[in-house]
């Protein structure tokens, strides 16, 4: 399939509905939308979303399982020149708040399963003017289907540029706010598109490909993969929530070729007994990211699924991924590369810059700074966040890290405070904003510690006001009506003073020197 020309999302759908029509574009559950009908669902809510005056560039939030209604929602959205605020339906309600409130959208799409939540917040959802139930009936907000169905089926004939913006996701910051990261169009097609003009095809994404989509699409990596499936024209099976024995049992059944997995979801299918006897043949490769990955699960990976491996590494700013371990690679007898986080991919730039802002040799360790054709517009209504961030083009990552003499990365630790729990990015200040909150807690510092299965787990450090008394299960359940389950410390420790340089700060090396110590990377 030539895509080359591709430059925005309403192109790709128009373009599979004329050559591909009654081939399947999405598989969710027992239910199937042709290329054609795709077109059609989306033309529909696009032209239903400009019925309800929504203007271009205005935002329509989500809050709902994966499906293949949620990207008929995403590319109807697309048609509509409105912008999808997918959101994380892990966090805490104040945070569902934070968030709706914050990207001014003004129509929100909710699924059953978050009917509770909605029904509580909505008088605190400052700019919503209509609220849609995209899967479950509800007694007071429209129907997502009859909604749908009702509106015109042709296309609503706009015109796009792939500099508009299409997406806006949010992530977690060193402030305690999370940000919104705006993404365009040429996000999901420059960089792929440039590597291929070079003759590299990476992973040969294509129209003859079965791919499960199962990283939920609120995160980069899971938007990316589902994107990128409907782009090359393959058939995309949808997983509303990853559990490992249904994703094994759906790449036995619809003979899955491509999967995206974080290393999490890899060390659960592992350890899943029918992982022994489902037939995974089918399997070419799989991609993983969101953290990295450790010598023994890899080589686990490796004899059982018995295919080949692609990790990759970026950010949501960059547009997901920017840096590439390619399968000869991962040899893990002995290569020191296996390390590694790969190569840039052809058209992006890496450099490692010194805290003076001077770029470093090969072999130095500095912080790892990204330029990438599909780079983030910019953080939404946040303009000194986007002038730290972004920077004539280059993104700086946060990450400490050193680039070889052959361009391998390699990711070392994080000079942004910043902790990755089975792919989900952690930033302690949230944490610390919620704890500060209780009567008892004087001071607290947060860090990440090693955890074989989730990569990081939180920890917190805690100084109680005189003599106040209180217990670990107590602060922890405090904490969970105010931040999502996953940010929650796995443990707290009670100190009577924390670690702190001549003017003040919080040495936090110091507290996670001790679980880090002996390890080659302070990441895990």
């Amino acid at each position: 399939m030539e895509n080359i020309t591709f430059q925005t999302l309403p192109e790709v759908v128009s373009w599979n509905a004329n050559y591909k029509k009654d081939e399947v574009a999405f598989v969710h559950e027992n239910y199937t939308t042709s290329f054609s009908e795709f077109n059609i669902f989306t033309n529909q809510i696009a032209n239903g979303l400009i019925h309800e005056k929504i203007q271009p560039v205005a935002k329509v939030a989500l809050l709902a399982k994966d499906s293949n209604l949620t990207y008929e929602l995403l590319f109807g959205c697309a048609k509509a020149k409105a912008v999808l605020v997918g959101i994380n339906w892990r966090l805490a309600p104040q945070e569902i708040i934070y968030i709706i409130n914050q990207s001014e959208s003004e129509i929100l799409f909710v699924g059953e399963e978050f009917f509770p939540v909605v029904e509580k917040i909505e008088n605190e959802l400052t700019g919503i003017r209509k609220i849609i139930a995209i899967k479950g009936n509800h007694g007071e907000w429209s129907d997502f289907i009859s909604w749908k169905t009702i509106q015109y089926r042709e296309s609503p004939g706009l015109n796009y540029r792939a500099e508009d913006p299409v997406v806006q996701m949010y992530t977690s910051g060193t402030t305690g706010h999370p940000k919104g990261v705006q993404l365009a169009h040429y996000t999901f097609f420059r960089l792929l598109q440039g590597a291929k003009l070079q003759g590299d095809e990476w992973m040969n994404l294509n129209q003859k490909d079965t791919l499960l989509i199962c990283v939920p699409m609120f995160h980069i990596g899971g938007l990316w993969w589902g994107v990128q499936g409907f782009i090359h024209g393959a058939k995309n099976v949808v997983m509303d929530a990853f559990i490992a024995w249904k994703a094994l049992e759906i790449i036995e059944k619809y003979r899955i070729t491509k999967v995206a997995l974080v290393p999490a979801m890899i060390q659960f299918c592992l350890t899943e007994p029918s992982c022994k006897t489902s037939d995974l043949s089918s399997l070419q490769y799989i991609l993983y990211g969101g953290s990295p990955i450790t010598p023994t699960l890899l080589k686990q990976a490796l004899e059982v699924f018995k295919c080949h491996f692609f990790q990759i590494y970026g950010m949501t700013e960059t547009g997901n991924c920017a840096v590439t371990l390619r399968p000869a690679d991962h040899d893990v007898t002995g290569l020191k590369r296996k390390d590694a986080a790969g190569k840039p991919f052809p058209g992006v730039e890496v450099k490692i810059v010194d805290q003076q802002g001077n770029t470093l040799p090969a072999g130095k360790t500095g912080e790892i700074y990204i330029k990438s054709p599909s780079v983030m517009l910019g953080y939404w209504k946040n303009e000194s966040a986007t002038n730290e961030t972004l920077s004539e083009g280059w993104i700086r990552t946060g990450d400490g890290g050193y680039m070889d003499d052959e361009e391998y990365i390699y990711v070392c630790d994080r000079i942004k405070d910043m902790i990755i729990c089975a792919g989900e990015n952690i930033f302690p200040a949230e944490i610390e904003a919620a704890l500060s909150e209780h009567e008892g807690v004087s001071e607290v510092a947060v860090i990440g510690v090693p955890d074989e299965l989730w990569g990081e787990a939180v920890k917190a450090f805690v100084v109680l006001k005189p003599n106040y008394t209180i217990k670990q299960r107590e602060l922890i359940n405090f904490l969970r009506s105010r931040i999502a389950d996953f940010k929650v410390p796995k443990t707290i420790s009670f100190v009577e003073s924390l670690p702190r340089n001549p003017s003040g700060k919080v040495l936090k090396r110091v507290l996670r020197e001790p679980f880090w110590q002996g390890r080659e990377r302070h990441v895990n």
